[in-house]
């Protein structure tokens, strides 16, 4: 995925790994199960379902990405964020976009996990 590709809001895993670098706050807003199998080293994990209720956990002096399996997830969370004033930024495609450039994952040989249907 180029740079053009990627929508206002959204970052290349490139750019989410120099933010990240630089001190951006990483949220994976997966299920739990999901983040078990696979996470971006630093994140923390709040489910989706979670998210307003730690909204005053969230820093506002610096930029927050939000990242889920393939970017629908968090894009949600940029957009409700980002509206509240928040520095909010999205991974381009996700988890996804991130391993296949051949970024590491936490555990080593964790994987990205297909969601599960809701119960």
């Amino acid at each position: 995925m180029n740079d053009a590709q990627v929508e206002a809001g959204e970052l290349s895993p490139a750019e989410a790994a120099a933010l990240i670098e630089a001190g951006a706050e990483l949220i994976d807003v997966r299920r739990p199960y999901e983040y078990e199998g696979g996470r971006i080293g630093g994140a923390r994990n709040i489910d989706m379902n979670e998210l307003a209720a730690h909204a005053d956990e969230l820093p506002r002096d610096r930029p927050v990405i939000f990242y889920c399996r393939s970017g629908n997830r968090s894009g949600m969370a940029v957009a409700a964020f980002g509206e509240a004033g928040y520095d909010a930024h999205n991974i381009a495609g996700g988890l996804e976009a991130w391993q296949a450039e051949g970024r590491p994952l936490e555990p080593e040989g964790g994987e990205v996990r297909p969601p599960l249907p809701a119960s």
